[in-house]
Order: structure tokens, then sequence, then C-alpha cells
């Protein structure tokens, strides 16, 4: 699976990468989660049609059906991928929580609105 995302995930992750340089544990942390949850992405064959506990369905999704990547329990550190599974071939990330563990339920209430303008941005900048 072919994994894309948008310059504000790109520009989020310019910026962990900045403060694990500098020394920051916790955002080293963040980035080996996201890199080990793009990973499973890409070793995906096809668009889930299961959940794991990895990869489950968002429910409170309004107009695309995305998904979140999440990781074992790790005290003080929760981060949530959202992912919208293009086609058969491609995933792009959409949405990322580096402290879900901070911002509990109100990351998932609005997850669905949040991640419909994206997509749609997405779609308008790549010409889908």
């Amino acid at each position: 699976m072919l994994v894309d995302w948008n310059d504000d995930f790109q520009r989020m992750l310019d910026d962990l990468e900045r403060k694990a340089t500098g020394g920051d544990w916790s955002a080293q942390r963040k980035l080996d989660l996201i890199a080990a949850q793009i990973q499973y992405i890409e070793e995906l064959d096809d668009e889930p049609r299961d959940e794991s506990p990895t990869l489950r369905r968002v429910r409170q999704s309004k107009r695309y059906p995305v998904w979140r990547l999440s990781h074992p329990f790790e005290p003080g550190i929760a981060v949530r991928t959202i992912v919208w599974f293009m086609d058969t071939e491609t995933a792009v990330v959409v949405l990322f929580s580096g402290d879900k563990a901070g911002m509990g339920d109100v990351f998932y209430d609005s997850v669905g609105t949040r991640a419909d303008q994206i997509i749609e941005k997405f779609m308008q900048e790549d010409g889908k």
C-alpha cells in the first residue's frame, strides 16, 4: 500500500523531528510510533475489511470512511493516526493526534468533520 499525506502532516513530522533532535524523548517516541503505524499501513495488501487491535474504523466519521491506528498502552503517550483509503493501492494520512492521552474523547468528537475537510482539500490539491 502506498501511503501519502498532506503538507500539514509533513509540518507536524518536521516539528517532531526538530524536537527529537533537540533531545525531546516524547517527540522521539511519537516519531517511532508514527513510523510503525505507517509501516503497518504499507504492509497492507488492500483496504481493510476487518478491525484489528491496531486498526479500527472511526465510527464518528461522516462523509468518508476513515480508520484509526493506535498502539499498545504507554503511560502519557497515545498516538492516533487517522487514515483514509483513497483506493485499493493508496492510503492517505489525514489526521494525527500526538497526545490523545491528554485530549481524551474530544479528539474523536471532531474527527469526522476534520477528516472530511482534510480529505476534500487533499483531493482538490491532488486533482482527484
